[in-house]
């Protein structure tokens, strides 16, 4: 498996960083974990092609982490994709996508479509999907966002990655990760707490529990990135690439 990480950042472009865009490939299999609204430009940015992306999982229903899905359909309709995309996320996906469609670009949710775009509404206790060939699960976590937000987990093969989503600390996040080959975490800020988000300093408090193999650090704010120097687990930054 090779993450890469297309885009690190916050939803306010901290550090010039685009929103959380995840690249997941494994042989010809390519899914996406979270697809903010700067993605598109971000993969393009990246020579990665948006066509080959099969399906994208969706964490929770804010912009910086989903506001992406409707450019990447309407990308794949000018540009003749036929391969159906497949969306995964948590409960009120489905009608949140349409209105997004609706907001943005009038008329997309009911336009006929060269390529199907199927979607499927997670379960928030680590029951599995199948998102191709890969299995997806997601816990339920602790974030405002009008829906119930999750901590994912993708499953490819005998290889596995997590991703935190945006939350304050919750144990769903060590059930999450546990054992993961690479676990990406919010850290937005350094030791300050803030509600619904997880900083630096409890993450670490709680690395025992979460017992994955390798842990990165992403999503942070203007004040966390001016910290990287006092942290000692990597951090992830726009196009970083790592295989597992």
């Amino acid at each position: 498996m090779r993450v890469r990480f297309v885009g690190s950042g916050d939803a306010f472009g901290s550090g010039g960083r685009w929103q959380t865009c995840i690249h997941v490939a494994d042989g010809g299999q390519v899914l996406l974990v979270d697809c903010g609204a700067t993605s598109l430009v971000a993969l393009k940015a990246q020579g990665l092609d948006p066509n080959v992306v099969g399906a994208v999982a969706v964490t929770h229903l804010h912009g910086d982490h989903f506001g992406g899905l409707p450019f990447l359909i309407l990308d794949g309709q000018f540009s003749h994709r036929s391969a159906p995309l497949l969306v995964a996320g948590p409960p009120g996906t489905r009608a949140r996508l349409a209105e997004a469609m609706e907001t943005l670009f009038p008329g997309s949710s009911r336009a006929h479509r060269r390529f199907p775009v199927e979607v499927t509404e997670l379960a928030a206790d680590g029951t599995p999907a199948e998102l191709g060939a890969a299995t997806v699960r997601g816990w339920q976590v602790e974030h405002a966002c009008g829906a119930p937000p999750l901590a994912l987990r993708v499953e490819l093969g005998d290889v596995s990655f997590a991703y935190s989503g945006d939350t304050q600390w919750t144990p769903a996040l060590a059930d999450a990760a546990h054992g993961a080959d690479l676990f990406a975490a919010e850290a937005y800020t350094f030791d300050r707490p803030i509600r619904y988000h997880l900083d630096y300093q409890t993450l670490r408090e709680h690395l025992d529990e979460i017992r994955a193999q390798r842990v990165v650090l992403t999503h942070m704010s203007a004040g966390m990135l001016s910290r990287l120097a006092d942290t000692d687990l990597p951090a992830a930054y726009d196009g970083m690439v790592i295989d597992l």
